[in-house]
């Protein structure tokens, strides 16, 4: 379990799933020709021996004394996905993961998703006695009002919920009277806010820290791997829309170079931390 202080924050990676996977399963342009000049600072963390990348499903657990929250709640246990890999109908021992981590269940107080795709929304429910509750009862689940709309409306258009992570993570929570939609620059306390990091999907965010002069940013999917440092216009094919998330990496990209922020990564392998640096004419993260 990666493990992260900034100020008097505390940030715990507890990982659900992780492992290599074909680059162009995710970005389509991430070939072996392509990826080639960039090997010498993406191994061994982030590529490996075989040119896959190294990636993982993670929640992170942001915390003080004070204030626990929950960042991305990754797949989940029991999700019916119609067969997809690697997000249908898990069994792992995620909450038990969550509870090594000194974390319970019952005792988080601010559950952020930063979009609400599949493996983001997942463990905000769990099945018990055939129905879908709210893993984290005792927290306000935020959600931005713009990503709540834009998949409520695409739920509205299925003929078959049975699948759907909308269906079966976000509205019960919502039904619960647990959710808080929010803007995409909600200021969650003093030392934690939301950012807009648009163009994976409608509403996306990222979540920044600042505490005691020290400064981090979760990144959600905004970028999906290291390698986007290096080739900011490498979109994912699962973004919403292509050019406004690469605008936005080139954008966040700039004004990370050499500052001293701690980026975090949300489907980074360990180690999912480093700082941005600038290498040529793009960047890479140095860890």
């Amino acid at each position: 379990m990666d493990t992260q202080k900034i100020g008097r924050f505390r940030v715990d990676a507890v990982v659900e799933v992780a492992g290599p996977t074909r680059p162009t399963w995710l970005l389509p342009a991430a070939t072996p020709e392509a990826l080639a000049p960039h090997r010498d600072w993406l191994v061994p963390h982030f590529l490996d021996g075989e040119g896959r990348l190294r990636q993982s499903v993670h929640a992170f657990v942001v915390r003080t004394p004070d204030l626990t929250v929950v960042v991305d709640t990754c797949i989940g246990n029991d999700k019916d996905r119609g067969g997809q890999r690697p997000f249908h109908m898990l069994r792992t021992g995620f909450l038990d993961d969550l509870r090594a981590a000194s974390v319970a269940p019952e005792a988080v107080d601010v559950v952020i998703c930063t979009h609400l795709h599949v493996d983001h929304v997942g463990w905000n429910t769990m099945l018990v006695d055939g129905k879908w509750t709210p893993t984290f009862p005792n927290a306000r689940y935020l959600l931005g009002r713009a990503e709540f709309d834009y998949w409520r409306g695409e739920d509205e258009t299925r003929e078959d919920l049975s699948t759907s992570p909308f269906h079966d993570s976000v509205k019960p929570v919502f039904d619960a009277g647990l959710v808080d939609l929010v803007e995409t620059d909600h200021r969650v306390c003093d030392e934690v806010t939301l950012e807009p990091t648009l163009g994976h999907t409608p509403g996306h965010v990222s979540v920044r820290i600042r505490s005691k002069g020290e400064e981090a940013l979760i990144t959600g999917d905004f970028i999906h791997h290291p390698c986007q440092l290096a080739r900011p216009d490498w979109a994912s094919a699962a973004d919403y829309d292509a050019d406004a998330s690469t605008a936005t990496r080139q954008r966040v990209f700039g004004a990370l170079e050499g500052a001293p922020v701690l980026v975090i990564g949300t489907h980074f392998a360990a180690p999912t931390a480093g700082h941005v640096v600038r290498d040529g004419a793009a960047w890479r993260l140095d860890v």
